[in-house]
């Protein structure tokens, strides 16, 4: 995909923030109901967003490929049951040419005012009016560096797993990973035995089931071209399958009981070192923290030439990393799988509503909506995979998919009523409750560990939707005019 900072004009109905899959997906369906008046800005020199941004060694997807992809533009030749990262990245490549005329690479969006009745946006190339803003940055965007004393005095390499320095070389060298959450889990077993030593810093364990990955075979690939039925149903099978994960995090027992046994069952089947077993054994009800399937993470951390430290990170001496527990450990490389500001997401400082509001203050004691999708005091504002709208047991896009036919409703909307599109207060007060109400006996809440999930500002659960991916769109999939504010 080449840069278009030629573009379209600076005057359209609808400027997307973001080309990754939420702004490829809300571009294609634009696209194919005939409307041609909008604009995609990407501030990256290509499409893809998360996938864009994460190249480290053995990145793929943890959600099966046939469900990790739009419904509306299925690809039936997946080579394995989970994608790896390069292959989603051309995937979203081959979609994002359908729209490439809509496309804005290169433009990072400086400002977004509501000014009356349209958003201007300040961009890097150029100012940009708009009736409708839709924001699909995503949760993923900007990763989390830990404030860590002595850091800054570490003269080797230092890198996030988002944004892994692909000319350093770790052969031969001491390197340390910060984390083990669901990037560690896969860049762990590919630079072990790489690495001279690796050193891996837990602060807390998760639970880690067996992934189960393989290729398709040769068979399976040509009849899923030959006859699209079949994908269709294996997506529709998984996704069903997935749906069933939801009861475990309601805590309720039935399914509760399986999921954690079949957790540490994996483990101990992988770790036969007691030692190194209770430092793996997590002290929380599973399903609080995001659940990680890996089949080569626990043997990686049980080889002769990894360290797993069961203790948080605590700063630096020179080149010497020091542990919470009190440990030293040499270091040559450094690598941050240290996760993102997902909670309180950076580009909300950038969106000004009505009345000179950011989006940040609006959001100060934590992501609120209507719809998981419209904001009060934001007018014409469309959020995309932003509060509670995401989920910790199926697959992020078939909420995206379902935010998007409700973005196209409201749009079918504006075209026959004046005026702006301004969800009320009242509204977006017993939205919030309800959702409130239903995470208040989950796992997220109540299952003993401190996860990102959480915002610690209020403790409430602002990124996950708490109920089945079916009951998102089915609640929040189709338009209604109703709870909106007149004018």
């Amino acid at each position: 995909m080449t840069g278009a900072s030629a573009g379209p004009a600076t005057e359209v109905d609808v400027a997307v923030v973001g080309a990754g899959f939420a702004g490829i997906g809300a571009a294609l369906r634009l696209a194919r109901r005939g409307r041609e008046s909008f604009v995609v800005l990407e501030r990256g020199d290509d499409v893809g967003g998360t996938w864009r941004d994460n190249t480290y060694p053995g990145v793929a997807c943890d959600v099966p490929s046939h469900l990790y992809s739009f419904s509306f533009a299925p690809k039936p030749d997946w080579s394995r049951v989970f994608a790896p990262g390069a292959e989603i990245q051309e995937y979203l490549r081959a979609c994002a040419r359908e729209v490439a005329g809509n496309l804005r690479l290169r433009t990072e969006v400086l400002r977004a005012r509501w000014e009356g009745s349209r958003w201007v946006l300040t961009t890097s190339t150029g100012p940009v009016r708009a009736r409708v803003l839709v924001l699909a940055a995503g949760r993923l965007t900007e990763p989390r560096t830990p404030a860590l004393p002595g850091l800054d005095g570490f003269d080797g390499p230092v890198f996030h797993t988002a944004r892994w320095d692909h000319a350093v070389d770790l052969a031969g060298a001491r390197v340390g990973v910060v984390g083990t959450g669901a990037s560690a889990v896969q860049v762990v077993p590919r630079i072990a035995g790489t690495a001279a030593h690796l050193t891996v810093f837990q602060r807390s364990a998760p639970y880690v089931v067996p992934r189960g990955d393989r290729e398709f075979s040769a068979e399976e690939l040509a009849g899923f071209v030959a006859d699209p039925a079949l994908p269709a149903a294996l997506r529709e099978e998984t996704f069903t399958e997935m749906e069933r994960g939801l009861a475990a995090r309601r805590l309720v027992a039935q399914a509760l009981d399986p999921l954690r046994r079949r957790a540490l069952d994996h483990l101990a089947a992988q770790v036969p070192d007691p030692v190194l077993r209770a430092a793996l054994t997590p002290d929380y009800e599973v399903g609080c923290k995001r659940v990680l399937l890996s089949d080569d993470f626990y043997p990686a951390l049980g080889r002769d030439d990894v360290t797993l430290v069961a203790s948080a990170l605590r700063g630096f001496e020179g080149r010497t990393a020091r542990a919470a527990d009190g440990s030293r450990h040499p270091l040559d490389v450094l690598v941050l799988a240290t996760g993102f500001h997902a909670a309180r997401q950076p580009y909300a400082r950038r969106v000004v509503g009505r009345g000179g509001l950011t989006l940040d203050a609006a959001w100060s004691g934590g992501m609120v909506s209507h719809a998981s999708t419209v904001v009060h005091g934001f007018p014409n504002l469309f959020v995309l995979d932003g509060p509670n709208a995401s989920l910790g047991h199926n697959s992020a896009l078939h909420v995206i998919e379902s935010q998007l036919g409700y973005l196209l409703g409201a749009l079918e909307h504006l075209e026959h009523h004046a005026g702006a599109l301004e969800v009320s207060a009242a509204a977006q007060r017993a939205y919030t409750a309800d959702v409130d109400a239903m995470a208040a006996a989950s796992v997220w809440l109540r299952g003993g560990c401190s996860s990102w999930y959480v915002d610690a500002r209020s403790g409430r659960l602002t990124l996950l939707w708490p109920d089945t991916a079916g009951e998102f769109r089915r609640r929040n999939g189709t338009f209604d005019p109703a709870p909106f504010l007149a004018g």
